[in-house]
């Protein structure tokens, strides 16, 4: 069968690096487990590792460890926030008594409290809160003015306007404190602090995306270019932010902070100086609690936040697919979850359409591609895999349910830590919503998408374990065409299976696979003749290591994933779009800035970028090209040469100015720090010279 016609030529621009998946995937999977939108196993941990499931959730030198009572605090936090967002001062107040008391020891915090509580009693408008609100100045907010802040008690004097000033004039001297805003001000201030004071921090894959879409928009905005997933970043990342907690002594005196601390702080989360200050005045001089303090300050929507890393597990195949949806799966469009008391026509129906949202996505649909139709993928697709890396090895997608068993109860008996990890449903309501699912008539179409991702699954898993000879075969049976697409793939199996004869010592075999493969395919590409070259002289010196050193396994299975989606009509998931493109502004904004930053290792951005140098460069770069699925639509944000693989940004050789010099001019001239750098790069690095150039 003659190959069909390549496509037309376009001018594009270069594909962007690839991101390391496994990183990313150990980023997530540590997500769902922190977050708890998986279902636990069924069977408790061995007595002999009691701490095993704790130590396989979360990374142990992570500062932002998530441990069942971080769960807790977080879930404390959520509903603290929500009960102030709604107005219930007294269920915040008895919230925190009972698990949270050393946070009232803020006297800032405790003032603000009352004082909203205040408001509250009068907004209600009877007689009984009206003598509250009375009670709550005399014995609350009196004793808590007069030692807050310097500024308490005038506040306090203000907030008296508010028994005379009725709740809708708007221009009445205390409209802002009748405002509904002040409740969600408060809500955001009080989350700031309980997250630091219990150190509840988001999993590390929330703070990392907050930081690289953050940097992507500055970027996008400081260049005058348009982002290509601004339909996504700005859905995911709102604009305002929570306010920031602020350290209750307020000495006048210079902080004793490293002003390279100050200024990574101020760049890297879009910081006024003076905030960075502040921001390391409450968090004690720690630079990097203070970064995430900040960086959880940005609001993400955690429902949009969720169906991006379910659409992403079910691609990995890291949970169950569409129709293995645990009952509480959330119903992400409308931010609610299915709960036990939804089990009904409509909660079903909901799920559904969800699940075929995600398909949409993914130009998928909820309609099988035109490929399937071939009877070699139909019969493909219907063979039932044995292989122990499929279904019986995934998670099950619960979603987040826990808010809907959050306990109420705020007595001072309540344990956050006796609440239920997820509720178990009835065998017989699952059995009703998988009929009512069934009846819809869309539980065949995500079985047959299901059954297309486990095709796909384990291609990639083949190739991760080197089996190519016998990815080549499987495909070749139920696709002859996927290959005459994709040249280039077919080369780096072929590759592989030639390195694994070499080093196994059967080098007659291996000349047979590279006349038969590799140099035909070579002869048609020659971008394909260097890395031919490269694998022929491992006939010379042949050891085990020759598969490793030549090929990055991980990188050429990602790839066929990638390549075979494509081909049954499913385009790689939205998060991983956001990933790519944000890593790669991520590279390009430090380049701008002229310096590493200072924090990717933390938020494990370099393990993101990470590849086996040793691999082949050429012969990634080729397969890059091939196989970036549409990644060169989303380069449009590139300020120029795309990076290296697995570069990481560094100083310009160029630059020879001292550090100090260029925090003085950033500092004294309030200029961003590559004009910095210019500046005293025209001035042979002397700060004081530019600094008087300014200004005279």
């Amino acid at each position: 069968m003659d190959p069909p016609p390549p496509p037309p030529s376009q001018s594009q621009p270069p594909p962007l690096p690839p991101v390391n998946w496994d990183s990313l995937d150990a980023l997530v999977l540590d997500f769902v487990r922190s977050d708890r939108l998986i279902v636990p196993p069924a069977s408790p941990s061995p007595p002999s590792s009691p701490s095993s499931s704790t130590t396989t959730a979360t990374s142990s030198s992570s500062p932002s460890t998530s441990t069942s009572s971080s769960y807790s605090s977080r879930l404390l936090i959520r509903r603290a926030r929500r009960v102030l967002e709604a107005g219930d001062v007294d269920a915040a107040l008895a919230l925190l008594r009972a698990h949270a008391p050393a946070a009232l020891l803020d006297h800032r915090l405790l003032f603000h409290l009352h004082k909203q509580r205040f408001v509250e009693l009068v907004r209600r408008g009877t007689e009984e809160d009206r003598e509250a609100a009375l009670d709550c100045l005399r014995t609350a907010l009196a004793p808590c003015a007069l030692d807050a802040y310097p500024e308490a008690y005038e506040e306090f004097k203000h907030i008296l306007l508010v028994l005379i000033y009725d709740k809708d004039d708007q221009s009445s001297p205390v409209a802002n404190e009748w405002s509904i805003n002040r409740r969600f001000e408060l809500a955001g201030l009080l989350s700031s602090i309980l997250r630091a004071h219990l150190q509840a921090y988001d999993p590390i894959l929330s703070m990392t995306l907050r930081y690289l879409m953050s940097i992507h928009k500055v970027f996008c905005s400081r260049q005058g270019l348009s982002s290509p997933i601004s339909d996504l970043t700005d859905r995911l990342l709102f604009e305002d932010r929570d306010p920031p907690a602020v350290p209750q002594e307020c000495s006048v005196e210079a902080p004793p902070f490293d002003e390279v601390d100050i200024q990574a702080l101020a760049h890297a989360v879009q910081l006024t100086r003076q905030g960075a200050v502040d921001s390391l005045k409450f968090a004690k001089g720690d630079l990097y609690q203070a970064f995430q303090n900040e960086l959880c300050r940005m609001k993400l929507d955690m429902s949009l936040l969720d169906k991006l890393v379910h659409e992403y597990c079910i691609y990995r195949g890291i949970v169950e697919g569409c129709s293995h949806a645990h009952p509480g799966t959330s119903d992400l469009k409308s931010g609610q979850t299915n709960g036990v008391s939804f089990i009904n026509k409509q909660g079903a129906n909901n799920e559904t359409q969800f699940e075929c949202e995600m398909t949409d996505n993914q130009d998928g649909g909820c309609s099988t591609s035109d490929i399937t139709h071939h009877d070699s993928w139909s019969k493909r697709l219907r063979r039932v895999r044995s292989s122990t890396s499929g279904q019986g090895r995934r998670k099950r997608w619960r979603g987040r349910a826990d808010d809907l068993c959050y306990s109420c109860e705020t007595s001072g008996d309540a344990n956050l830590e006796m609440l239920p990890p997820a509720f178990d449903m009835d065998e017989d309501v699952v059995i009703e919503k998988k009929h009512l699912v069934s009846d819809s008539g869309l539980s065949d179409t995500r079985n047959m998408q299901d059954q297309k991702y486990e095709v796909i699954l384990e291609m990639r898993d083949l190739t991760g374990k080197g089996m190519a000879s016998k990815v080549v075969d499987e495909i070749n049976s139920i696709d002859p065409d996927f290959f005459f697409q994709n040249p280039i793939l077919l080369f780096q199996l072929k590759q592989v299976e030639f390195l694994k004869l070499v080093a196994g010592g059967d080098c007659v075999a291996a000349l047979k696979v590279a006349s038969s493969h590799l140099g035909p395919l070579a002869s048609s590409n020659q971008a394909l003749l260097k890395p031919l070259k490269e694998t022929l002289v491992t006939l010379i010196q042949p050891n085990e290591d020759v598969l490793t050193k030549a090929v990055s396994l991980p990188v050429l299975a990602s790839s066929l994933q990638l390549a075979i989606s494509r081909r049954l009509g499913i385009k790689e998931p939205q998060l991983m779009k956001i990933v790519r493109t944000t890593l790669h502004t991520h590279t390009e904004w430090f380049k701008l800035q002229m310096c590493k930053d200072r924090f990717d290792h933390h938020l494990k951005i370099d393990s993101l970028k990470e590849f086996d140098p040793s691999a082949s460069h050429s012969m990634s770069k080729a397969l890059t090209d091939e196989c970036g699925n549409g990644s060169s639509q989303i380069t449009t944000c590139s300020s120029g040469k795309v990076p290296d693989e697995g570069s990481s940004p560094q100083v310009s050789s160029e630059v020879a100015c001292d550090e100090s010099a260029i925090l003085k001019v950033m500092e004294f001239l309030a200029l961003p720090r590559p004009d910095a750098i210019q500046l005293l790069m025209q001035y042979e690095g002397n700060a004081e010279t530019v600094i008087q150039q300014i200004f005279s």
